[in-house]
């Protein structure tokens, strides 16, 4: 959507923009404990979806405190329409990469549709293998209050866990499509109920998307673990947003993603450009050579 630009009177002599502040981090590797410190400061943490180590090397360098390799991956990695085609032991796999990409920042797993809601004990041992073979420092599931005795069990187990509350993209088909959460005032208080329930029975993080600010603040006045928000206004201690939506990758992002790159458009011009260089036979770059005395050697067995 573009953004509308108010008409004004002219504008004096331009001013430098502000230099943006140095990311704030506590030495070492970021963790969980590094995130909790940020919330009680009032200091935003920044996060953003990551499915394979390349693109987590240079999120981590650009600062990003922590990286989900999201269910999402089954539509922008595997070309899916929704997000409950994301497999299983690919997502480990996938978690596993991303954390190998950044081994000093919290990574999350997001635990795909079936995986943790047909029983308590698949659910556990599904959550585990993202701990072990994925090598994720927390774990993600979209849930409401019915979930609070997996997460109690979760918690006990000593699995570190994020409710996911408001929208839950893997419930599209049962709402019949993204739509937004808690815009009625029961809506709302059935939101903050989730999330209390959900910090209640031990989950150590929350994430919240899709809801109005005053829901958000709600939640805020009645949790005490860190809130990551997507959509869901500026009052959140961290922010996620789809790596691809942030990156001008998307044809259509959500209403709440505003790219700061065009990234997509440049990968289609450089591609352009090795289209045309391919049929130019100019594809660039250095070449093999041989030494002069093997160039004559091959050019002599070839003459016989």
């Amino acid at each position: 959507m573009p953004r509308q630009i108010a008409i004004e009177d002219p504008p004096g002599p331009p001013e430098a923009p502000p230099a943006d502040p140095a990311p704030r981090r506590d030495p070492g590797p970021i963790t969980l404990k590094t995130l909790r410190r940020m919330a009680e400061r009032g200091e935003p943490f920044a996060c953003l979806t990551a499915a394979d180590a390349t693109t987590a090397r240079w999120l981590a360098r650009a600062g990003v405190h922590l990286l989900l390799m999201p269910d999402s991956a089954a539509e922008t990695v595997l070309g899916f329409d929704r997000t409950i085609f994301m497999p299983l032991d690919l997502s480990i796999v996938l978690t596993a990469a991303v954390k190998r990409g950044a081994p000093d920042v919290v990574v999350m797993g997001d635990m795909p549709f079936l995986s943790y809601q047909t029983s308590d004990e698949e659910a556990i041992r599904n959550a585990g293998r993202y701990l072990t073979e994925g090598h994720a420092d927390i774990v993600k599931m979209e849930m409401d209050a019915s979930f609070a005795p997996m997460v109690a069990k979760m918690a006990r187990a000593g699995i570190p866990v994020c409710a996911h509350v408001g929208l839950k993209p893997q419930h599209v088909l049962k709402a019949g499509g993204y739509v937004a959460a808690g815009r009625t005032a029961e809506d709302a208080r059935r939101v903050v109920a989730d999330a209390v329930a959900l910090e209640q029975a031990g989950a150590v993080m929350l994430l919240v998307e899709a809801v109005p600010d005053e829901v958000t603040a709600r939640i805020l006045e009645e949790t005490s673990v860190p809130l990551i928000g997507i959509g869901a206004g500026t009052a959140c201690h961290g922010q996620i947003l789809v790596v691809q939506d942030l990156l001008g990758m998307t044809d259509h992002p959500p209403r709440f993603a505003e790219a700061v790159a065009q990234l997509g458009p440049a990968i289609q011009e450089a591609g352009a450009k090795w289209v045309q260089r391919v049929g130019s036979r100019n594809i660039g770059g250095s070449r093999y050579t041989m030494s002069a005395g093997e160039s004559e050697r091959l050019a002599r067995e070839n003459g016989r």
